[in-house]
């Protein structure tokens, strides 16, 4: 459990904006509004919940008013973390917002931890830990999609999901522990074989779940595309193509482009990130071949490649050779340049490379840019509908995996004739692992890892 103190922090980002928020949470929150909080027009009394009031901040020790705010209490359980919530919502600006902090301070609440408040909600029961891990998600989704993904996360249902594999997985648990507990009478594991293949099937389930890891992965953190090939085939006006306005200056000489530019795109809710990459080719000017060697790191760390041709020559050597360097990592060849006389199409490109993924356009004019983002959509995804259960987080990921392997391991158990005991050790790690998911084992080292990734005020 926690120490039973009040917190207090900003809520709203830094900087200025219209309104600024300052959180406060605990069970000194109703005293503390009480001694700085005067209503408007005198209407003094106690503040009823979930109720908004107008009034001032005013510094108890001088009576001198700090600011006009809004101010509501939201009493406990029904708030965010459990426990009596204050929110003062005053004028945006940092000063002001330090101020009224400040303020609460002096009287007795401390300065709140990075994500103490969301860890407060989970410690209450307010949210699983599935659920407060999907609330950093939320803030941090970069497209409609992913916020969405994220939502329906923090209403619950990855944890209604695992929760319901996690009585599976009790209910076999029942029938090794009764072997275990009666030896004497005649019980057998129902059938070995028929219980086997219940775990497997258990197994099964949790590989199916945890392979969503890298769908989700894409919509949570973006996917990341470098877009290479040699000097001069038309990168950046590709780059400017894709965002929609020119962000990159293209001129006809080649090595133009000597670092990495960075931009951001969405994909029909899919969000992207697009490194146009200097030239790759052997060259003696210095500054040029640095240019190529972080475009060449680039391109290793990339999700996707794509590689770029210019149509109107034939391939060259170091076409093909770039083509064969991304070999092993996803990537779609782009020929560019389709508005001038084409030297060659995409059964040159098959030639060398079997069933590459090739689309034509030009950047110039735009035409096959929309069939462009297309099939680097469907490259990202693999062609895969949305999954029914989607994992967006690593360490579920890796309590997924470990609880299918922790099962794998009781089956065989099992089918060795092993005595139940060990079988039961096995299970009860995967069961183990399940909980560790939605916070019914408590780990403290696992929860401090969680909620210091948080903003401060959430």
């Amino acid at each position: 459990m926690y120490e039973q103190d009040t917190i207090a922090a900003i809520a709203t980002p830094p900087g200025e904006g219209g309104v600024a928020i300052v959180r406060v949470s605990g069970i000194d929150a109703a005293r503390i509004a009480q001694q700085i909080f005067t209503r408007s027009r005198g209407k003094n009394g106690i503040l009823r919940s979930h109720m908004l009031y107008h009034g001032s901040i005013r510094d108890p020790q001088t009576e001198s008013v700090v600011d006009e705010v809004l101010l509501t209490i939201m009493r406990q359980p029904r708030s965010y973390t459990g426990e009596d919530v204050v929110e003062v919502h005053c004028h945006g600006g940092a000063f002001l917002s330090r101020q009224i902090l400040g303020l609460i301070l002096t009287q007795g609440a401390r300065q709140a931890q990075a994500g103490e408040f969301t860890k407060r909600a989970f410690l209450n029961g307010k949210l699983d830990l599935a659920q407060a891990e999907a609330v950093l998600d939320l803030i941090r989704a970069k497209t409609a999609r992913g916020a969405e993904l994220a939502l329906n996360q923090v209403s619950g249902a990855l944890s209604i999901h695992v929760s319901a594999l996690r009585e599976e997985l009790l209910d076999i648990l029942v029938q090794i522990e009764a072997a275990i507990d009666f030896p004497d009478e005649d019980i057998e594991l129902l059938q070995r074989s028929k219980l086997v293949e219940k775990i497997y099937r258990l197994a099964k389930k949790l590989c199916v779940i945890s392979a969503t890891y890298e769908w989700g992965r894409l919509f949570r953190e973006g996917a990341k595309v470098c877009i290479c090939g040699r000097p001069n085939v038309g990168k950046s006006s590709l780059l400017n193509a894709l965002v929609g306005e020119a962000r990159v200056i293209v001129t006809a000489i080649p090595g133009t482009t000597r670092d990495v530019i960075e931009e951001s795109i969405n994909l029909d809710g899919l969000p992207i990130v697009i490194w146009d990459t200097a030239g790759i080719r052997e060259t003696v000017d210095q500054v040029e071949r640095l240019g190529v060697e972080l475009s060449r790191q680039y391109l290793e760390k990339a999700d996707v490649a794509i590689v770029v041709f210019d149509g109107s020559e034939k391939p060259t050597a170091g076409d093909l050779a770039l083509l064969r360097f991304v070999n092993e990592k996803k990537h779609l060849v782009v020929i560019n340049k389709n508005d001038l006389p084409m030297s060659f199409s995409a059964d040159d490109i098959n030639c060398h490379e079997r069933e590459a993924k090739v689309v034509l356009v030009s950047a110039k004019t735009g035409v096959g840019i929309d069939p462009l983002k297309s099939t680097l959509r469907e490259l990202l995804l693999d062609h895969q509908g949305e999954p029914e259960v989607v994992v967006t987080n690593v360490r579920h990921r890796s309590e997924l995996i470990r609880s299918a392997e922790s099962l794998q391991q009781g089956a065989i158990a099992i089918e060795s004739g092993l005595p139940p005991e060990l079988a039961a050790v096995n299970l009860n790690e995967a069961r183990e692992a399940l909980e560790e998911i939605i916070g019914l084992v408590n780990n403290d080292i696992i929860l401090e890892h969680i909620f210091s990734n948080f903003c401060i005020g959430k």
